[in-house]
């Protein structure tokens, strides 16, 4: 069994928002990896079959990338101030916590998910507007740095209809991480989770 303390006291700054917008309540809140981890050990068999299965892509593939990609990152915090890493780091970023693990991980996981799960809140904040329009923007290079640096512009449609106009997105820098580091806690707990339940079922 992992120990999710490291990653639960890296998420718990978030532990305000989580609360008043997710409606995700202490002690869950502090402890936001744990609190999922303790719900994908607790899926039901097609669950987690549902998780495991459903793609092209093995979950254990998957994870070995997030480990690679957390390297990269580590890499770039121990080089602050280069330009030309810290976007390198942006568009990384991005890609990982949005196109790479969207509809692989959190679609899965919202289907999957119990109603009201912690697992389930997070999934639906990651594949709902204005985190699935800022994925698409990603998709499509349809984005660019504010004239500050202190955020990202970005368009995308905020449905399905190829008719609708694109619509205009900004998101702070502030905003941005916290995106990406719900994004990468959902996705690393996950997996690691779902990946060690299977292996002991088998």
């Amino acid at each position: 069994m992992t120990d999710w303390t490291k990653l639960n006291d890296q998420m718990r700054s978030y532990s305000p928002f989580l609360r008043d917008e997710f409606r995700i309540s202490p002690p869950e809140s502090n402890t936001l990896a744990s609190s999922i981890a303790n719900e994908i050990r607790a899926f039901p068999e097609d669950a987690l079959h549902s998780l495991l299965s459903g793609d092209t892509v093995q979950p254990i593939d998957r994870l070995d990338e997030l480990v690679g990609f957390q390297s990269f990152m580590d890499l770039a915090h121990d080089n602050p101030g280069h330009p030309g890493l810290t976007r390198a780091q942006v568009i990384t970023q991005n890609y990982i916590s949005f196109v790479y693990l969207g509809d692989a991980c959190f679609k899965t996981l919202r289907k999957c998910a119990p109603s009201g799960s912690v697992t389930k809140r997070c999934c639906k904040f990651l594949t709902d507007n204005p985190v699935r329009a800022f994925r698409n923007a990603v998709a499509h290079a349809n984005w660019k740095y504010n004239p500050d640096f202190s955020g990202l512009i970005f368009w995308s449609r905020k449905g399905s209809d190829t008719s609708e106009p694109f619509t205009r997105f900004e998101v702070s820098q502030s905003d941005l991480g916290f995106w990406q580091a719900l994004a990468r806690c959902v996705a690393y707990v996950a997996y690691s989770e779902a990946i060690d339940k299977g292996t002991q079922n088998q």
